[in-house]
């Protein structure tokens, strides 16, 4: 009866070793490519230079990565809309898009430890007579649709039951028609909000102060079961910011005081 329990034990043994496989972090390595769905019309996080090649904060983070892994990079460039469904129908392998880590998006992916964190800013038409954040209220507002400022911004607007919010598909479109006055105000990350008032490209817009939101901290994402390659991001990120890379990288591309990634009271 042992000899028999024995061998059936070696049978079932052999059967799950034949069944595994190798998950997504050994199909990258293996592949010699790490995909990356990276926004690039939100600067300096995601932009083109003047011979159309993506740089920015988020494509200098995927290269690292892609360094790291010992692999090259390739920028899969996605509107903010579809960054999700870009990863969820196979087309990358991570975000590196300045996704903020809602606890509604974990429950279709999985998400690293903060990389970035942002705070809010109020950009306005000149012509509107907005100040402040408390100023957009009756005002028609927009923001880019799916992201965390959008959400926090048209649920303000139900709030104050007056005023219209209008959603937009890219930054590009939100600044054009705040440029044009068809919205009179949008709020976004202070750092894209500097970055298109320098650009000289929107005429008649100003940051006039900070949104009273939550700080946005925004993480890496990949397939929500892929626990391997989520554990290796989160190590990622944690040596991004020991060997000082992570500050680096902010002194280049955005300046001015180093945001903590952790939460205070709650993690480190």
């Amino acid at each position: 009866m042992k000899m028999i329990t024995l061998a059936a034990a070696l049978v079932a043994a052999t059967g799950f070793a034949g069944t595994a496989q190798a998950d997504k972090l050994d199909d990258i390595i293996a592949s010699g490519t790490l995909r990356c769905a990276v926004v690039l019309d939100f600067p300096p996080m995601g932009m083109r230079d003047a011979n159309n090649e993506p740089i920015g904060f988020d494509v200098d983070y995927c290269n690292d990565l892609a360094k790291a892994l010992g692999v090259k990079a390739e920028i899969v460039e996605t509107p903010f809309p579809e960054r999700i469904p870009a990863l969820m129908s196979g087309r990358v392998d991570v975000g590196v898009a300045s996704t903020s880590d809602t606890l509604e998006r974990a429950k279709t992916v999985g998400f690293s430890v903060p990389y970035f964190a942002f705070e809010m800013a109020v950009t306005a038409n000149e012509k509107s007579g907005i100040k402040s954040f408390d100023d957009m209220k009756g005002h028609t507002v927009g923001a880019t649709a799916g992201t965390f400022e959008a959400i926090a911004l048209e649920k303000q607007v139900q709030e104050w039951g007056t005023g219209e919010f209008r959603p937009y598909q890219t930054q590009a479109d939100v600044f054009l028609a705040l440029s044009q006055g068809q919205i009179d105000a949008t709020v976004s990350t202070s750092t894209v909000a500097m970055a298109n008032v320098k650009t000289g490209n929107f005429p008649g817009i100003s940051v006039v102060g900070k949104a009273p939101f939550d700080t946005d901290y925004v993480a890496l994402f990949t397939n929500r079961d892929e626990y391997g390659l989520i554990n290796y991001l989160n190590l990622f990120v944690n040596q991004q910011v020991r060997t000082g890379r992570y500050a680096d990288l902010y002194e280049k591309w955005v300046g001015g005081a180093l945001p903590s990634l952790t939460v205070p009271n709650a993690y480190r």
